[in-house]
């Protein structure tokens, strides 16, 4: 028997869409919105009724913000239509099923449609952790199955997965992409193995910061405040594994590790004991979070919210800050002390240098004057209380030593065993480390009480994040020194414990080599693990872009110091990553890292 032709991509003109939950009927508005024919299937008549009445209102709002006309809205209500029956998708030429995620269920649903449906109609599922492969085995026809994964919320989301196996058909791919395409959304292929691109990458590191957070590293607050101010995402990843489902996430981790074996993939305990409890996030009311209600996004107060008395506490006087350090980080950081008021000393080797650095300054702020973010009598007194040094000897009567020199250990210690010469007793010795153990820089001291991490975010005057990195040493008072001052300077603070990688980095450059080696296995693209990540994840730069900025160097070394530290496999840099630092790629600042860049 001939296999059946498959039809052009405009033959698609009428979709089934099976299971109308969120997802499903996004799609269906999505669908529908672009001239589609779509057939609803829910088998709960209460659910079909509901997306039915999520289509109404979100036309409405449409409408009323002049991307619709009363009119168009008319006819897109007409070309949805609800039933509680596979058999209302036997005219369909493209079906999506959207159903939960769960193998049998979803076999059930595709192979029941495979007798359904006319024989040219390509089957889509939107599945996110299963096997494409297997599903389609499953049916009569699976050269003419595929996956589609859609990103929630469908309706605003750009990306779209399509999933082709090694038994898709060429053509039934082709006419799927040109759809997703015409919908005004990003096609972007994938093979099928669990997660695909975006989820591959992002349930990694949601899986990560949940053990961060079960581990008792940092509170819920600050590990999503950390990743949200740190690295510029829309949600930090407990809230966003409360709007994905926690047993959603179990389900797709628990696919993945199944599959690679790796440990970052192993679910956490955490996880499967929410969603044993029913604590699966917004959808029951309680996840990480507590919410308003079931379904709600409000975050209302539990007994885990921090309360004042946790935040505060009785810190030291600081007046004159002391910046030890005369590049991009000890300048803005400089910049940041004197723009909020405090006295600043900042020391380089040599008055020359100093002096350098301070000019570095003066042009900053003159841009801030020049973007309107700064009145000439501001700048001028901001450049007024910055005092350069050629020596730490200039740090005798600070309140707080700032460090924020090369990233050495033996560097680090020596500069300290100066601090605790020339500061006077009770000062404040922090250092701006972002993977070295804060304890050893402290043991470089007579006073390790005395000693803390504030880790602040490139580019400093712009970034408001800073780590607060306490050792077992570190006094009380210390810490809440530094909180003040972070309140002072308009910082954010997050507290962590003195281990590798603190928060942020060791969230993001597991997910950053994790992208390396999807390369690395010729699975995807750098060009398509940038887009995934930016139109389905919502990160500001996609992994590559991110690792040519920062410098291909700069992140092998950090992910070196998180796989001694940790001692974990998965942490291990990819050798694509090592090979291309020992040809010398390092990213922008080379011309070549992922990407090859014009050389100034």
């Amino acid at each position: 028997m001939d296999r059946p032709s498959t039809p052009s991509p405009s033959a698609l003109r009428t979709v089934a869409v099976v299971g109308l939950g969120t997802m499903g009927s996004g799609i269906a508005e999505v669908l529908v919105r672009a001239g589609h024919e779509v057939i609803g299937i829910e088998r709960c008549e209460q659910a079909a009724a509901a997306a039915a009445a999520a289509l109404e209102h979100s036309t409405e709002r449409a409408v009323q913000r002049g991307k619709l006309t009363p009119a168009e809205r008319g006819e897109a209500l007409a070309r949805f239509r609800t039933f509680t029956d596979l058999h209302a998708a036997a005219d369909a030429d493209l079906v999506i099923e959207v159903v939960p995620e769960n193998y049998e269920l979803k076999r059930e649903v595709l192979t029941t449609l495979d007798a359904i449906v006319k024989p040219e109609a390509i089957l889509a599922t939107g599945t996110n952790a299963l096997s494409v492969t297997r599903l389609a085995a499953e049916t009569k026809r699976p050269e003419q199955v595929l996956g589609l994964h859609f990103f929630a919320p469908a309706q605003a989301m750009k990306l779209v997965e399509v999933v082709s196996t090694v038994l898709t058909a060429p053509e039934a791919t082709a006419q799927v992409t040109a759809l997703v395409s015409a919908l005004g959304k990003e096609a972007v292929p994938v093979g099928d193995r669990p997660g695909f691109i975006a989820d591959g990458l992002l349930f990694g590191y949601l899986n990560q910061a949940a053990a961060m957070y079960e581990a008792r590293y940092a509170t819920r607050e600050d590990i999503d405040a950390a990743m949200r101010l740190g690295c510029g995402l829309p949600m930090g990843p407990l809230a966003l594994l409360d709007l994905i489902g926690v047993d959603t996430a179990k389900t797709v981790l628990e696919a993945m590790y199944s599959a690679s074996r790796d440990r970052l993939h192993a679910p956490a305990p955490i996880l499967g004991q929410l969603a044993a409890a029913g604590l699966t996030g917004r959808k029951a009311g309680r996840g990480f979070y507590t919410y308003a209600e079931p379904g709600s996004h409000e975050v209302v107060a539990d007994r885990q919210t921090p309360g004042d008395g946790q935040r505060q506490g009785a810190g030291r006087t600081v007046r004159t800050v002391g910046v030890a350090g005369s590049g991009t980080m000890a300048t803005g950081i400089a910049e940041v002390f004197a723009k909020a008021g405090y006295q600043v000393v900042l020391a380089a080797r040599g008055q020359e240098k100093a002096d350098a650095a301070v000019a570095r300054i003066a042009k900053s702020l003159a841009r801030s004057v020049d973007r309107g973010r700064l009145t000439p009598a501001d700048r001028d007194a901001a450049l007024a209380r910055i005092t350069a040094a050629g020596s730490l000897d200039s740090f005798a009567q600070v309140d707080l030593a700032v460090e924020a020199i090369a990233e050495e250990l033996a560097l680090k210690q020596q500069l300290f065993e100066t601090f605790d010469k020339v500061c006077r007793p009770g000062a404040v010795l922090a250092t701006t480390t972002s993977s070295l153990p804060v304890v050893q820089i402290a043991a470089g001291t007579s006073r390790p009480q005395d000693v803390i991490g504030m880790h602040f975010f490139n580019p400093a005057p712009a970034m408001k994040l800073v780590e607060v990195v306490r050792t077992v040493l570190t006094a009380d008072d210390v810490r809440a020194t530094v909180h003040e001052v972070c309140g002072t300077i308009r910082k954010h603070p997050v507290d962590c414990g003195d281990r590798a990688g603190f928060i942020v980095n060791a969230l993001l450059f597991p997910y950053l080599n994790n992208a390396v080696k999807m390369v690395q296995e010729h699975y995807a693209s750098v060009d398509a693990i940038d887009t995934a990540m930016k139109l389905g994840g919502g990160y500001p730069m996609g992994p590559f872009e991110l690792l040519d900025v920062v410098g291909l160097d700069v992140s092998l070394a950090i992910e070196r110091v998180l796989h001694r530290e940790f001692r974990d496999p998965g942490l291990a840099p990819a050798p694509l990553l090592e090979n291309l630092v020992s040809a010398g790629c390092l990213g922008r600042k080379t011309g070549r890292g992922f990407r090859e860049y014009a050389r100034a």
